[in-house]
């Protein structure tokens, strides 16, 4: 069994920063692929950013390029999500995600463990 656990939500101004942390704990692999997703209030869930194993490959949404940075340290088996700029737009319950593979994908379904999620607000 794996364990994810967010940290690091809150309420922001718009144009802003947040810095998420998801630690990893159990059967992980630490060549696992990991990353985030989000869900706002009456929409879907959404792709947000995945990265490998090393860190040397990522995969961004376009909607976050540019403005969100995610790192991982494997000692820690922790992955970071650094997000500046933030809009109102990114106002989500975000999700931090492991899958059992080194693929990143942009599918909810690729992706085999969920932490619970941190509230994150921007205010306009």
């Amino acid at each position: 069994q794996v364990q994810l656990v967010e940290s690091g939500g809150g309420l922001v101004q718009a144009g802003g920063s947040l810095r998420l942390s998801c630690a990893a704990s159990g059967r992980i692999r630490s060549s696992s692929a990991m990353g985030w997703f989000r869900q706002a209030p009456g929409k879907e869930r959404e792709f947000v950013v995945a990265i490998n194993w090393s860190g040397d490959d990522t995969l961004y949404a376009d909607s976050v390029k540019g403005r969100f940075t995610i790192s991982r340290d494997n000692a820690k088996i922790t992955v970071y999500l650094q997000m500046n700029s933030l809009k109102p737009e990114d106002t989500a319950v975000y999700y931090c995600v492991a899958a059992s593979t080194w693929r990143l994908g942009i599918r909810a379904s690729e992706y085999d463990y969920w932490g619970r999620g941190t509230q994150v607000t921007v205010s306009s």
